[in-house]
């Protein structure tokens, strides 16, 4: 999944917009249920990147034993259409490539979706290169004793785990694929989609019963997914920002990837609506039509707003710790997207939980379990965790 700065913007940024109507969209305090009646699905987002380097065997395992229902692979493609899991195109951010004078000549220039970007990308690396590579940890406040250790997977040992710790548990282990960028991919002749349906063949796992769900921040993948197969598939929801005052903000800044506040796949093709799109009554009707559900990012469904007691036009450092971030937000009363995705027979399975205190509003003082709460009463269907064992103590 996208990782969001949650910086907060000035009330009077262009291209803000309220996706919701908190004085209509108040959601009874008697709890939800789950479109299937069943508990939250827990799923281990990336593996376990609370303790171990991101998109490693060694991660997926590691949520495994923790409890997670589904763990979940991004999928890249390598020159010679290998799909590897990496969370971007890009190997930098997560991998020792840097540190490889043999592939200092790969570090070039690319657009992806939009954006400028420089960097070691994985389509200019065969599935040989990848597996020199060795994982690291990608944010910098969590442990970096693993960094350096662990391979890069290809999505076919990620099937092959979760089948053998199905058989050997005695439970379901699902996957849960997102598509990265599949407009970049489909541009360099890398056709990742039909590559994904393919593995998923092979694997006997392309069909509605199966424990996958594919993912993606693009429709038309998605749409021609639905075309060839009935496996189950989510329309992911970001936007670039969240403003002071709570509203969404779906405007990109300049040169920032524009998949942040639509899809890139529509803006490729002219259409300018963006992610807020799905959050309306029209928007659900349309994702029936092709998806499973949606994947919104959390403040479609609890937004959060700053103080500004300075009306200087941004949040205030309310905790005093120098800086501004989650902690210093407090939510607002939950939106009806849930109830709305539910009525349409659409799950909502939303992204993504983390521990730590700057990530977490003030409401809930310091403690992750009332994140999760507060989401699970909702009704909400699935829930992205960087540590799922925390979301397994608080559903339990």
């Amino acid at each position: 999944m996208i990782k969001k700065s949650v910086l907060f913007l000035s009330l009077i940024v262009m291209g803000s917009c309220k996706s919701y109507d908190t004085n209509k969209s108040i959601i009874s305090s008697k709890k939800q249920f789950t479109l299937s009646g069943n508990k939250t699905i827990v799923i281990g987002h990336r593996g376990t990147p609370g303790y171990l380097p991101e998109h490693t065997i060694e991660g997926y395992y590691n949520a495994i034993k923790m409890g997670a229902d589904f763990i979940e692979p991004d999928l890249v493609m390598t020159k010679d259409a290998f799909l590897v899991v990496r969370h971007e195109p890009m190997l930098s951010g997560t991998t020792n490539v840097s540190e490889k004078p043999e592939f200092a000549s790969k570090k070039t220039t690319k657009n992806v979706d939009g954006k400028e970007i420089t960097d070691w990308f994985v389509s200019d690396f065969t599935l040989a290169e990848i597996k020199q590579l060795r994982a690291k940890q990608a944010f910098s406040e969590r442990p970096q004793q693993f960094n350096n250790l662990y391979a890069i997977p290809t999505f076919e040992e990620v099937i092959a785990l979760a089948k053998q710790k199905s058989k050997e548990l005695g439970r379901t282990i699902g996957i849960y694929p997102e598509t990265k960028h599949p407009s970049f991919h489909e541009a360099q002749n890398l056709h990742i989609t039909d590559k994904l349906l393919e593995k998923l063949t092979a694997a006997g796992w392309n069909n509605a019963e199966s424990p996958v769900f594919i993912q993606s921040f693009e429709v038309s993948n998605l749409q021609y997914i639905r075309t060839k197969s009935s496996v189950k598939t989510i329309q992911l929801l970001s936007c670039s920002d969240v403003a002071l005052n709570g509203d969404l903000i779906f405007t990109v800044p300049k040169g920032e990837l524009i998949s942040d506040g639509m899809p890139y796949d529509w803006y490729l093709k002219g259409d300018k609506r963006d992610f807020g799109f799905f959050s309306t009554p029209e928007g659900l009707d349309f994702v029936k039509t092709y998806a499973t559900g949606i994947g919104p990012w959390k403040p479609f469904i609890i937004p959060y707003k700053g103080t500004d007691a300075n009306n200087d036009g941004k949040a205030d450092d309310v905790n005093g710790d120098g800086k501004i971030d989650d902690a210093d937000k407090v939510a607002l009363p939950p939106t009806n997207l849930i109830v709305e995705a539910h009525k349409r027979g659409l799950q909502v399975h939303a992204y993504t939980f983390r521990n730590e205190s700057h990530r977490l509003l003030r409401n809930y003082n310091n403690n992750p379990i009332l994140e999760y709460r507060a989401f699970y009463k909702l009704g909400l269907d699935g829930v992205f965790s960087d540590f799922a064992d925390t979301a397994i103590k608080a559903r339990n």
